[in-house]
């Protein structure tokens, strides 16, 4: 019984900080793939150095050839362009559409097997041009997103309640970014309900600040986009998957029926063990948080037709 092995495809700040925390926390051997030629190398010799001082035996190498990727349990998507301060996501879509297309068909012609996790934006379109690019079953292609999104929102529930995140717990639907759906009847502080802890204005302003969350990191650094917590969030998705934990966590999934839409990625909570996704779950929606999904849906399905 060998380690897990885990490819991470992009060595910029996400990538090599998701492959980071894979290795410190002994989950599987890494392989961080980049273009550049020793941009992984170099980062995956650094990190390899850090595991006597950390206290790990994964193995982690940097490399441009794919053949190093084979037999990969999962391959996480990092690569393309990161948003620059007045871009668009959607300024990113052909030029990323392209990257993530040519990297999968690399990726899964070593590891047919691999479950495909995809962080790069504009993240549910970047989903759809994954499957098609691998030929997957909707169980194997995951697009990070929402636990990302729940991360922000549990932030800063927790900022302005005074109280410890472990206990906040955030419900967040739909696409990632401006047209996401939080819950905020179903997120709660230790398992009350947020909606009884403040009041409907500053419920809305954190929602407002959870979906403009990476916009605002953006506009703070000047140059590069956030990193620390999509990797923690990538991170999370990974560990659900390799240790066979059946998580719940907000996912892009392909939707086939559930919650009225069908043949779209969007965001919704799914069970995530080492089957990569094994079930949707579904839950009935007011009129308003329904009509919120399917506007979500709507800028998923404009994305896609652009493609």
């Amino acid at each position: 019984m060998g380690r897990n092995k885990v490819t991470v495809i992009g060595a910029g700040n996400v990538g090599a900080t998701t492959a980071q925390r894979i290795a410190e926390a002994g989950l599987a051997d890494v392989v961080l793939v980049d273009i550049i030629e020793g941009l992984p190398q170099g980062k995956g010799l650094d990190l390899a150095e850090a595991a006597p001082v950390v206290g790990h035996d994964a193995r982690i190498i940097g490399t441009n050839d794919y053949a190093d990727t084979a037999g990969s349990d999962i391959v996480v998507v990092t690569s393309g362009l990161a948003r620059q301060p007045g871009m668009s996501r959607d300024d990113l879509l052909a030029k990323n559409a392209g990257i993530v297309r040519s990297v999968v068909q690399a990726a899964v012609a070593h590891s047919p097997e691999c479950i495909l996790v995809i962080v790069t934006n504009p993240l549910d379109a970047m989903c759809h041009v994954a499957m098609e690019a691998s030929g997957f079953p909707r169980e194997r292609v995951l697009g990070m997103a929402g636990v990302l999104d729940s991360a922000r929102f549990r932030t800063f529930i927790a900022m302005e309640l005074g109280v410890s995140v472990e206990d906040t717990h955030a419900f967040v639907l739909g696409g990632h970014g401006d047209t996401m759906v939080p819950l905020p009847r179903y997120s709660t502080v230790a398992g009350i309900p947020i909606t009884e802890l403040m009041t409907p204005e500053r419920v809305q302003a954190l929602v407002d600040r959870t979906a403009n969350g990476g916009a605002e990191i953006v506009a703070l650094l000047k140059a590069g986009s956030a990193y620390y917590a999509p990797a923690a969030s990538t991170f999370e998705m990974v560990d659900a998957i390799l240790r066979d934990r059946k998580r719940v966590l907000p996912c892009a999934v392909l939707l086939k029926g559930e919650y009225g839409v069908d043949g779209l990625f969007v965001g919704v909570p799914v069970v995530l063990g080492a089957g990569g996704m094994e079930r949707v779950i579904e839950i009935r929606l007011s009129d308003d948080e329904a009509a919120a999904f399917q506007r979500s849906a709507g800028a998923v399905r404009e994305l896609v037709d652009k493609l």
